[in-house]
């Protein structure tokens, strides 16, 4: 975990637009965890109340760029300021489905004070794969990042 966290680090410290660095820690999550198929952070959008909408990410498209609070786990975290870990979607009355490949999804909200800023999302093609250790190393890579999509919410919402 120390050597991702380390890299990690790098990355949110280096050169690169605020979508260029999340993107860089998409890849690495993808790269560096064999049960990570997807990987991407929503946005709390500013102009539309209660919306996250789709920042950078990795792996297959989705057809899921908009997700109000409530809908899907997605919504569901952000909405109850909480991680959500699943770990077999197929008993999930309330899941988006993003591909019939996603056995499971792990969903750490992030956080600027106690306002919901932004999400890390993680779908993964195996069921119950996510553990304590995923929780914690998303928990603190969520901390991580929270300066650059504070700074996307300023630049690109206009807050």
């Amino acid at each position: 975990m120390e050597r991702i966290l380390e890299e990690v680090e790098r990355i949110v410290e280096g050169d690169g637009s605020p979508e260029e660095r999340l993107h860089y820690v998409c890849r690495t999550l993808e790269r560096e965890v064999p049960h990570y198929d997807w990987v991407g952070f929503y946005i709390v959008d500013t102009r539309d109340e209660g919306m996250l909408y789709l920042g950078p990410y990795v792996g297959a498209p989705t057809e899921h760029v908009r997700i109000p609070f409530g809908k899907g786990i997605c919504g569901q975290a952000a909405a109850r300021k909480e991680a959500f870990i699943i770990q077999d979607v197929a008993r999930e009355d309330n899941y988006l489905s993003c591909s019939i490949n996603v056995r499971s999804e792990i969903v750490i909200p992030v956080m600027d004070g106690d306002e919901v800023i932004g999400e890390l999302d993680i779908d993964s093609h195996s069921i119950s794969p996510f553990r304590d250790w995923d929780r914690s190393l998303l928990e603190a890579i969520c901390c991580m990042v929270s300066p650059l999509i504070r700074e996307i919410r300023e630049r690109v919402l206009g807050n």
